[in-house]
């Protein structure tokens, strides 16, 4: 399929303990077993999963029912929203699936779907703002640079000789796979106020190693297949969660005011730039589908048709990329740097109109923006307590961490990485346990 033994290697070399697995098997097992994955299931995608320290299911008292957009009650059976963990699984579905079809090798894309969100800290993007602020003084916070930390130093796997943490040890092809943003900060080829970046000045050194003979800044295939499997699992399935929730009703799409709101939305942070009049074609398009789920009243029946539109949304996405990639490179198998993802612009204006509906029905509630400011304060409350308190409070595995650092930099950064670790749940316990 197009992949070497340079895409083979691993960081520290290491015999196969069972002869028949392909390396990418092998690196897709690794993440799927790793803590840093099940730990996914207690951090937020978009709501608060399950019943968190506030006793709300989503920012909503659990006792309680909820009144949503279009006036239906939604009782706690409904409350279930996706958290990191499904979103991620839900990724590598579509992602294996996709890969396939253009001709990578489909483990290694699932791997790297697997492990896209593995850095992401407790309370979602908000804890991540957070966390960013206080490393300011070691090189700042990003969910997408901590993964890669993860899979090469933190999440304990493998040790050379010598006793250094190499992490999972992935393949170079699978590290490269699963990283988004391959520069470092103020690195970003649109400039140095680009907020995402991929590693910090300490992983520098593997992240050299997992580029060598790569044309900077480019990402390669596999990457490109699991960002966008990313944005269409999350732009859909939000969507159904605003739905489920009670927080959207579909004939809001069709208002005038909320209408407006959601293409301004959509045209400010997701597809800055566009026309509102194109974004409102992309819009009509969807609503226009015979399988748009019109009238979602929480019924069976109404379910069903609204996981069918799921269905035929990810299918949409997936099959015009297919599509437009095959129609520009022809049929043979794509991996590596040997081709780009095309994704036609309709199809992600289109995403990026699902986007902003969940943005602005779910993410902009008013009950959740007091929750994001009560888990900014507990988050700041936390660093500044184990920050006081180090080594103590810290867990044994970045005790060591803060005790082996050579100056303040490498202690705070041990530091972040412990409340990095966190689920939203823990960070509670732990913040309440250190503040009383």
């Amino acid at each position: 399929m197009g992949y070497t033994d340079a895409d083979l290697e691993r960081w520290a070399p290491e015999p196969d303990k069972r002869p028949g697995r392909t390396a990418f098997q092998r690196d897709r097992a690794r993440v799927l077993h790793s803590a840093a994955l099940r730990r996914l299931a207690g951090k937020t995608q978009v709501v608060t999963p399950g019943v968190d320290g506030e006793g709300e299911v989503g920012g909503t008292p659990a006792s309680e029912g909820v009144a949503g957009g279009g006036g239906r009650t939604v009782t706690f059976a409904d409350a279930t929203p996706r958290t990191r963990l499904t979103h991620s699984l839900e990724c590598a579905q579509v992602g294996r699936e996709l890969g396939a079809a253009l001709g990578c090798d489909p483990d290694l894309v699932e791997a790297a779907c697997l492990a896209h969100d593995l850095g992401h800290p407790p309370f979602g993007h908000n804890g991540e703002q957070v966390l960013d602020e206080l490393a300011a003084p070691c090189g700042g916070f990003e969910g997408n640079a901590q993964s890669l930390r993860l899979l090469t130093r933190l999440e304990p796997k493998r040790f050379t000789a010598d006793g250094r943490p190499v992490g999972l040890n992935l393949t170079r092809a699978a590290l490269d796979a699963a990283t988004k943003y391959p520069w470092p900060r103020s690195g970003h080829p649109a400039g140095p106020d680009a907020a995402k970046f991929g590693v910090y000045p300490d992983d520098l050194p593997v992240f050299t190693w997992v580029r060598e003979g790569v044309p900077a800044p480019r990402t390669c295939f596999e990457a490109q297949v699991m960002d966008w499997s990313d944005d269409v699992a999350y732009s859909v399935h939000d969507v159904e969660d605003g739905l489920h929730a009670g927080h959207l009703d579909p004939a809001m799409l069709l208002a005038g005011p909320e209408r407006a709101e959601v293409l301004g939305v959509a045209a400010g942070r997701y597809a800055p730039g566009t026309a509102a009049a194109e974004l409102a074609d992309a819009l009509d398009r969807l609503l226009a589908q015979e399988w748009w789920p019109h009238g979602y009243d929480g019924t069976a029946a109404a379910q069903a048709r609204l996981k069918d539109a799921t269905s035929q949304l990810i299918g949409r996405f997936c099959l015009a990329a297919e599509g437009a990639t095959r129609a520009a490179y022809g049929t043979g198998p794509l991996s590596r740097y040997a081709a780009e993802l095309i994704v036609p612009r309709a199809a992600r204006l289109e995403c990026a109109v699902l986007k902003a509906v969940a943005d602005r029905f779910v993410i902009q509630r008013p009950d959740q923006a007091r929750l994001r400011a009560d888990q900014r304060v507990v988050l700041a409350e936390l660093a500044e307590a184990l920050t006081a308190g180090a080594p103590e409070g810290l867990d044994p595995q970045f005790r060591a961490l803060h005790a082996a650092a050579a100056d303040d930099a490498g202690r705070l950064r041990a530091v972040v990485d412990q409340i990095a670790a966190l689920t939203d749940a823990a960070a509670r316990r732990l913040h309440a346990r250190l503040t009383g």
